[in-house]
């Protein structure tokens, strides 16, 4: 990109080498008349991308930084083939793309190519003493300091970027009628900001639930609570659509204020009222048979404890097993033994977990079945029954699940 402004540049000096020199002092400031909103603007091109892009290669970067450049330029305030042409233009024009002054007469403060050095006058054959400021694109260096500075403001600011927040969205939300009551159902997604996610995490809670998780939270951290809004019970029109979609944006800034807030954001108050529901409900189902519908409800509770960064709980070690499970019931062989590599991974410090057995257990049963390597498990599990364990059979995952007391 800054190659093609260069080119354009070099043509308009080319097709203006018949002009007066402007006079120097007050046309100065006329020369480059986008340099000044240019240089604003990059001074906040952070502030302005800052948790908006995912860079996932350096080419993907090389083609934003060309966007930006070329949107910069466009609203810079003029087209770079109607500049005034620099000092040393008639004297130089079929010089193949020399300095022609520049270096001399165009790097002054305010200038796109103050470095914040003295200018140097050409060297004595007549080349530029920096040939970045060449416009010849074709040049060692040619791609333009302008490139560069781009190039290095987008390294930096990389690093200073925001780190990923958790975004909370509620996308729908239904009146719900049974026997005896009524009230509205709110869904709500949890998406990490930068990222595409293919199967995203989803909860369903009416305003009781909300309202319980906010009592809980009050008791429990005072202080910090004390700053933070919850929308409060209303006698009349609690089903309008106002009153819907009002509450369903104070719950966004309710879940997002308690996810600022490290201590909370780490409380099992806080982050059970995300995944125990699913737990429940996937531990019920795998009791009664139901591997498919089991199988869903553990996969959701799996991704929302990944997105809440609760993935060394005992909870998480306990939706993995029930994972496994259910994919191994459902012949999915490939997907429990993933799953089981995945607990023992977590379990690698640990000796006296009470799941590490049934994990070993499994995972030897499914490497087996599937041609994997299972010795370093057969070997793990000797070492236990060498250091004690009991010589009984241990309890098998879907046993450790049934028994399992989720409060």
């Amino acid at each position: 990109m800054a190659a093609r402004i260069l080119h354009r540049l070099r043509h308009a000096l080319a097709g203006e080498g018949a002009r007066e020199e402007p006079a120097r002092g007050t046309a100065e400031a006329e020369d480059f008349p986008e340099s000044s909103e240019l240089e604003d603007d990059t001074e906040g091109l952070s502030t302005r991308l800052s948790g908006t892009l995912s860079f996932t290669s350096h080419d993907e970067e090389e083609e934003e930084e060309e966007e930006e450049e070329e949107e910069e330029e466009d609203g810079a305030g003029g087209e770079l083939g109607q500049l005034p042409a620099p000092p040393g233009e008639a004297a130089g024009a079929e010089d193949g793309g020399r300095c022609r002054g520049w270096c001399w007469g165009r790097a002054g403060p305010g200038s796109r190519w103050d470095t914040g050095e003295p200018p140097r006058p050409p060297t004595a054959d007549g080349g530029c003493p920096r040939a970045e400021w060449a416009p010849a694109g074709e040049r060692a260096g040619g791609s333009g300091l302008l490139t560069r500075q781009l190039q290095e403001l987008w390294r930096r600011s990389r690093g200073s970027l925001a780190p990923q927040r958790l975004l909370f969205e509620v996308t729908s939300a239904s009146v719900v009628s049974e026997r005896s009551s009524k009230y509205v159902l709110y869904t709500i997604y949890l998406i990490r900001s930068g990222r595409f996610d293919k199967a995203p995490a989803a909860i369903a809670r009416r305003y009781s639930d909300f309202e319980r998780l906010n009592r809980r939270l009050r008791c429990r951290f005072g202080c910090d609570m004390a700053g933070v809004a919850f929308p409060r019970k209303r006698l009349r029109r609690n089903f309008a659509a106002e009153t819907i979609a009002k509450r369903s944006r104070a719950f966004e800034q309710f879940l997002s204020h308690l996810h600022s807030i490290a201590e909370i954001r780490r409380s099992p108050e806080f982050l059970e009222f995300f995944f125990l529901p699913d737990l429940r409900a996937a531990q019920r189902l795998t009791c009664t048979g139901m591997y498919r519908e089991a199988l869903a409800a553990w996969a959701n509770a799996y991704r929302l404890q990944d997105r809440l960064g609760a993935c060394a709980s005992g909870r998480f070690l306990l939706t993995l097993a029930g994972l496994a499970v259910c994919h191994q019931e459902l012949e999915q062989l490939g997907e429990a033994h993933g799953c089981c590599e995945q607990a023992l991974q977590l379990l690698a410090a640990q000796d006296s977990h009470p799941l590490l057995g049934p994990f070993l257990q499994a995972h030897v049963h499914l490497a087996w079945k599937v041609g994997k390597d299972k010795r370093q498990s057969e070997a793990r599990l000797q070492d236990l029954q060498d250091a004690g364990l009991p010589l009984q059979q241990p309890p098998t995952l879907k046993e450790c699940l049934i028994k399992e007391a989720l409060d």
